[in-house]
């Protein structure tokens, strides 16, 4: 089964208008940056996306939020984008907050077929007890908030239920892939984005290098082709780096 197809975007020409998307990545770290464009480029609009940060400013998912692309996110981390905020605050996006290890487990859970799981995470706040601004209206007033949660007791300590997540489509970003769709991703760029091939229903995967079956070893695979539906070539340039920290140079160092 040969999964790889021509361009990004052919992989990405029957993601529609109102699709759920699952995205990998971590700030600007393993984000499908090539899928991301041909989708801006496609047109498809009124998307909800679930990613741990959506986007970076005028980057990675940044490009389809600045576009008014993204109609609602589920995210953990959303305080370094500042148009996400402007586009919250302003009544013209959903925002479902969820804490880190919790929206990972959601992801997991969906791809594994399991509806729901209890965690401790979030008992005793807003997360589990509701009250979090979901939507604004355009004058700022809070119209929509999170819902209370199920809590229950198991051996003496108190458990929130969280529901599963899954996608239309899941995009992700691999170092290495082959044509069966068996993906490996290199070092912290692994974050998200299994989770996130797992829940698609349709997963669309870049990869900087394209490989035959059988030369990756079944123990090196961190997502196996059978959740994975497309892939696509597109090499390893155009990646960034969120924020560039160096030391200052050492005057003899400098001197020498």
């Amino acid at each position: 089964m040969d999964k790889v197809v021509s361009s990004a975007a052919e992989a990405v020409a029957d993601i529609g208008s109102g699709s759920t998307l699952a995205v990998g990545g971590f700030g600007l770290c393993g984000v499908p940056i090539k899928l991301i464009d041909a989708l801006l480029a496609q047109g498809a609009d009124r998307l909800t996306t679930i990613s741990n940060n959506c986007g970076v400013d005028d980057a990675a998912l940044g490009v389809l939020l600045y576009a008014g692309r993204i109609a609602k996110t589920i995210s953990s981390f959303v305080g370094g984008n500042k148009e996400l905020a402007r586009l919250y605050l302003s009544g013209q996006l959903d925002v479902e907050l969820t804490p880190q290890g919790t929206l990972a487990e959601r992801l997991r859970a969906g791809g594994c077929g399991i509806p729901a799981f209890y965690t401790p995470t979030g008992v005793g706040t807003m997360v589990a007890d509701g009250g979090i601004p979901v939507r604004y209206d355009a004058e700022g007033t809070v119209v929509e908030t999170s819902k209370p949660k199920e809590v229950r007791e198991f051996d003496g300590v108190q458990y929130v239920l969280e529901t599963a997540l899954t996608a239309d489509f899941g995009l992700v970003r691999a170092a290495v892939g082959d044509r069966h769709g068996n993906l490996v991703f290199h070092e912290s760029a692994q974050n998200f984005n299994p989770l996130a091939g797992m829940a698609g229903t349709v997963t669309i995967a870049e990869v900087e290098r394209l490989v035959e079956p059988g030369e990756i070893h079944p123990e090196s695979i961190h997502l196996p082709g059978v959740f994975v539906q497309r892939v696509v070539v597109v090499g390893p340039e155009g990646k960034d780096i969120e924020k560039r920290t160096t030391r200052p140079r050492p005057v003899a160092a400098e001197e020498n």
